[in-house]
């Protein structure tokens, strides 16, 4: 027995050395840890149950039998975060690159498995060369498992992917299934074809960087969620997300125990809207303002900065944030931004995430890049998002709501439960400049002063319908507040509707305009 024990002991150093010291050296030698030590990272102390640590692969052809390594390049396994159970599994760049076989990929369906019939995210720390070129088409086959898996998930437990090294060709597509993605700033990239490829095709040159990097994806593509300054950095940013977001889809959002009073009052908010209507106001500080202890993780930072999405907490319970942002193009709502908050918006309903919704919209951008890019179809992402959530919804309109904007921004007529306005809410078909110069052009082209009229007409206007209280009439905008009362409206709104339940038409699935 002890020799079987002796045996046993060195297989597992054997498979702890992966790719070897040299190997090793040379992974950290270019800012990254190795797999196991990202999971160490990632997971609760000493809570990591390894699973398939002595898998090998079975291909013979290319003298692939004289280089068996053990775990095939994936180190696989569960443990917990924050006491909770999560799935994960870890690319090993120092075992032949990374690179996905059909044993790798299997040990991977298997944590999907495990992780789908256990309820509980899964966690992917990507770090790959892309198919294992020996393997052919098994590893293509491989990877197609892996996506069926992601797209059956999807809905059902979170799945959080983060690239700590390459992710190229058909590895790209297992990520971009699962609901985030976060990268490492310099040391991550990802990509359909390489710069190699792309100049071979397209005569362009392009740095991997510019290609496919973690700025590149975060603030121009939307490819990833988060851009962050190292590996360390993203695995506790990976477990600060996981602390808002249930187990499943079948559990209500994690309560956190917070000494922020509920009723607090900010005074500071009754300011905070500027008398000139064009002028812009950070709408952040009014997130900070009014969630618990100031706290927003922030989702999407870099891309389509004129909307802001990201999850926060009111007494305890957590909550999905969409918000405009009047620093950015005025807050208005174009190709980039509709698409970003919609698929936040149909993740928290996914996950049961109540959606709390700051409005200041002007409406949707013109132009002709817009139009024949397909700002309609984009744009009804968000209506449909909006429309097909059953999860709580409050909206507070800050400021403007105008035009098709107002709708598509969870008002009352697409379900939404709770609308909340602040006194200078203006709420209309379109601002009062416009609206006066097509219903009033004949009265101010006649007028001595032309000028002097339409001034005059702007603001009769604005008086008569560009504020809240005409919407109220209607029932469309059930209170209302003081700016300083908005917190505690929030959380009274959030307690009445914790028992919310509400249903879609039974069918297999609509058919959003992607």
């Amino acid at each position: 027995m002890q020799d079987k024990l002796k045996q046993l002991e060195e297989m597992r150093a054997q498979a702890r050395m992966a790719g070897g010291a040299e190997r090793i050296e040379r992974q950290h030698k270019a800012g990254k840890l190795t797999a196991r030590e990202r999971i160490e990272l990632l997971l609760d102390d000493n809570t990591f149950q390894e699973i398939g640590m002595f898998v090998q692969h079975r291909e013979t052809n290319f003298g692939m039998m004289n280089n068996r390594p053990l775990g095939d390049g994936v180190v696989t396994g569960y443990g917990t975060i924050d006491g909770r159970l999560v799935y994960v599994f870890a690319q090993d760049f120092t075992v032949m690159g990374g690179s996905l076989g059909r044993a790798h990929a299997d040990k991977i369906v298997r944590i999907l498995d495990l992780a789908m019939e256990n309820g509980a995210p899964v966690i992917g720390l990507q770090d790959s060369g892309g198919a294992r070129i020996q393997e052919g088409v098994v590893a293509l086959g491989g990877y197609a498992d892996i996506f069926l898996r992601n797209v059956q998930a999807s809905g059902v437990i979170p799945q959080i992917s983060a690239i700590m090294g390459p992710s190229a060709g058909g590895a790209v597509y297992s990520p971009a299934l699962t609901d985030f993605i976060f990268m490492v700033k310099d040391t991550s990239y990802m990509y359909v074809t390489g710069p190699d490829v792309v100049k071979t095709v397209t005569h362009e040159d392009v740095t991997h960087e510019d290609l496919g990097g973690a700025m590149t994806h975060n603030s121009r593509s939307g490819v990833a969620h988060f851009a962050t300054d190292n590996e360390q950095h993203c695995l506790a940013m990976i477990r600060e997300l996981l602390t808002y977001i249930p187990q499943n889809n079948l559990e209500e959002v994690p309560r956190k125990r917070v000494l922020d009073d509920p009723l607090r009052m900010e005074t500071k908010l009754n300011a905070i809207i500027p008398d000139n209507p064009n002028k812009p106001y950070d709408m952040k500080e009014v997130i900070h303002m009014i969630v618990d202890d100031g706290e927003f993780f922030e989702i999407q930072e870099h891309f389509a900065q004129n909307i802001l999405i990201g999850l926060a907490r009111f007494a305890g319970r957590a909550v999905g944030i969409v918000a405009q942002q009047p620093m950015v193009l005025a807050g208005v709502l174009d190709i980039d931004s509709s698409t970003k908050a919609a698929r936040f918006v149909r993740f928290c309903d996914a996950f049961n995430i109540p959606l709390v919704t700051l409005e200041d919209v002007p409406g949707f951008l013109p132009g002709v890049g817009q139009e024949l890019n397909g700002i309609i179809r984009h744009g009804a992402k968000l209506l449909y998002a909006y429309a097909e959530a059953t999860v709580p919804k409050i909206t507070v309109i800050t400021r403007k709501a105008y035009g098709g904007a107002y709708d598509v921004m969870s008002s009352r007529h697409i379900r939404g439960d709770i609308i909340y306005a602040w006194p200078c809410a203006e709420i209309a078909v379109m601002g009062p400049q416009g609206a006066v110069n097509i219903i009033n052009r004949r009265e101010i082209t006649e007028a001595e002063d032309p000028e002097a009229k339409r001034v005059e007409l702007v603001e009769q206007y604005r008086e008569t319908f560009a504020n809240p209280y005409v919407a109220a009439s209607y029932g469309y905008v059930d209170d209302v507040i003081e700016p300083h009362r908005t917190r505690p409206s929030i959380i009274a709104a959030l307690e009445m509707l914790q028992n919310k339940r509400q249903s879609n038409p039974p069918k297999k699935h609509g058919n959003i305009p992607l």
